[in-house]
């Protein structure tokens, strides 16, 4: 059976990359067949190799890989559908070895049926699609096209399956001298002969019966070559498209009570939600991208970026990490501390375990013993931070400053130096508006100029752009403060005299009276 387009897409689906390689494959292949046509019967290209020679080097591609490859051109489609590849592949990830003689289908058929039906299958708790398809005709068994899938699994999370001797014999190959006087004990004559089975107990049947598990897979592809696979490829595509959404929703929602009321707990810790939309909490009507985007490492598993686009691993890795959270919320708990210096050691410090482990947890699962050694760096880290601070309002300030990131990441202790410095700066600043002689200066500045000569307010990056004064002077405190050059406080100064006289002739303008008593007063 070949390869068709729409299955292709399906199966780069799996791989999180349908939307870009199909791009890149469709222009590759132009490209290639283009070649073929210039080069006719030249020895120099890539495609001049023998059967043999590609044989050997796709013999190295994992599955998705040699999808990817035969997609470019005719002459690799060729080469990468042999069944010798495929065969491996099919040993490799369903541990049964695939004989073509005995199989209605080729290997690679073989390979992208079954893919899908497990990975749809392993899957089953957050696939309500599937679970529809499964359960929705209880006490009735499901459609016969899924039962027979079902056959390939040892353990199925349904209720006994009760089918005619005929069925059962189709379906899993066991014939009726098998179903023996002391299977008959099972037969309900009040509704035709039904036999009443445990899944678990079928299996075996069919695994006794046929002799081994690859066996009983070459019976279910040739009962299922003449079925349409159309539903099992659209609802392997929709749990493509989605499977993260859905997997995500699946842990934060459909855990244990116990367990599901500790994870909100943990998850919601110093957060400052919305209350509307945490009041639907676990309800169909739940905004859930919302809950993703309350902490990167979730926002990461949202887009698929987390161990490669893996969502089994990346799931895996959310546990990790909040397990991690929850040991340190307990640690932090038991320190002698004030509420406002847990909170943000507890934040800082699951911040700079983020900066640090981004990158392992974008390729592989990290270990919450990783996690936990980090984390007791980091929050090593966040403390030498706050006592460089000296005091909270300090500490809260210099959060934004790059430096502050910079040792968070490296524990270089320069940084250390021009956090504090920067707080020196800082308090130059305010200690010149605030003196005696520039009274006059702070009863005149506009009231969007003088809380930014204030000690404890941030300079946000956001604010240092456009031509406005409070955008002038944002930026020559900012340079100031990080860069240490006076002539940026000189500028900062100069500034400042410059809108207090401003405002100071707009109201002689406005009230000349009392103005010049103002001036001479200043004078």
């Amino acid at each position: 059976m070949a390869l068709t387009g729409g299955s292709w897409e399906v199966q780069e689906e799996v791989q999180g990359q349908c939307s870009r390689l199909a791009a890149i494959s469709l222009e590759f292949k132009e490209e290639s067949e283009q070649w073929e046509f210039d080069h006719g019967d030249s020895n120099t290209g890539l495609l001049d190799l023998s059967d043999e020679v590609f044989l050997l080097i796709l013999s190295r591609l994992d599955p998705a890989s040699l999808l990817r490859l035969g997609s470019t051109c005719r002459t690799l489609f060729r080469v990468g559908s042999c069944n010798s590849l495929w065969t491996k592949h099919f040993q490799t990830s369903f541990g049964v070895q695939f004989a073509t003689a005995s199989c209605s289908f080729s290997a690679k058929s073989a390979f992208r049926l079954i893919f899908m039906w497990r990975t749809l299958f392993r899957n089953l708790h957050c696939n309500r699609s599937l679970q529809e398809k499964l359960f929705a005709q209880i006490p009735l068994p499901p459609h016969k096209y899924w039962i027979q899938w079902l056959v390939l699994e040892e353990t199925v999370p349904l209720p006994s399956v009760r089918l005619p001797c005929t069925d059962i014999e189709h379906l899993w190959g066991i014939e009726k001298t098998v179903l023996d006087c002391e299977l008959l004990d099972k037969v309900d004559d009040e509704d035709g002969g039904m036999l009443t089975f445990e899944w678990k107990e079928l299996n075996a049947l069919a695994l006794e019966h046929h002799g081994s598990i690859a066996k009983v897979f070459h019976h279910v592809l040739n009962r299922q070559q003449s079925n349409d696979h159309c539903e099992l490829e659209a609802m392997f595509s929709q749990y493509t498209q989605y499977r993260f959404q859905w997997l995500f929703t699946y842990w934060l929602f459909r855990q244990p009570a116990p367990f599901d009321r500790q994870l909100r707990a943990i998850f919601l810790q110093w957060q400052k939600p919305s209350k509307q939309k945490l009041g639907c909490w676990g309800a169909a009507s739940c905004d859930v991208q919302y809950l993703a985007s309350l902490h990167p490492i979730t926002t990461d598993f949202w887009r698929g970026m987390l161990a490669r686009g893996d969502e089994t691993v990346g799931i895996q890795i959310l546990e990790n990490y909040f397990s991690m959270c929850k040991s340190l919320l307990a640690w932090i708990l038991g320190r002698d501390w004030g509420g406002l210096k847990r909170q943000k050691v507890y934040k800082d410090t699951l911040d700079g375990v983020y900066l640090l482990l981004r990158r392992e947890m974008w390729d592989t699962l990290v270990c919450h013993e990783r996690f936990w050694q980090v984390a007791k760096v980091q929050m090593a880290r966040v403390c030498t931070l706050e006592e460089t601070a000296a005091n909270y309002v300090n500490w809260k300030m210099i959060e934004t400053l790059p430096y502050y990131k910079l040792y968070m990441v490296s524990g270089n202790a320069v940084y250390l130096d021009h956090v504090q410095a920067f707080l020196r700066r800082k308090r130059v600043v305010h200690d010149w508006i605030s003196m005696n002689e520039n009274s006059w200066v702070r009863q005149l500045l506009p009231a969007d100029l003088f809380p930014l000569l204030e000690f404890d307010t941030k300079i946000s990056q956001g604010s240092l752009h456009g031509d406005s004064m409070p955008a002038q002077l944002s930026r020559l405190i900012w340079l100031y403060s990080h860069s240490g050059q006076q002539l940026y406080l000189e500028a900062v100064k100069g500034l400042v005299l410059q809108c207090a006289q401003a405002s100071l002739g707009h109201f002689c303008s406005l009230s000349p009276g009392p103005v010049i008593a103002t001036q001479s007063h200043v004078s």
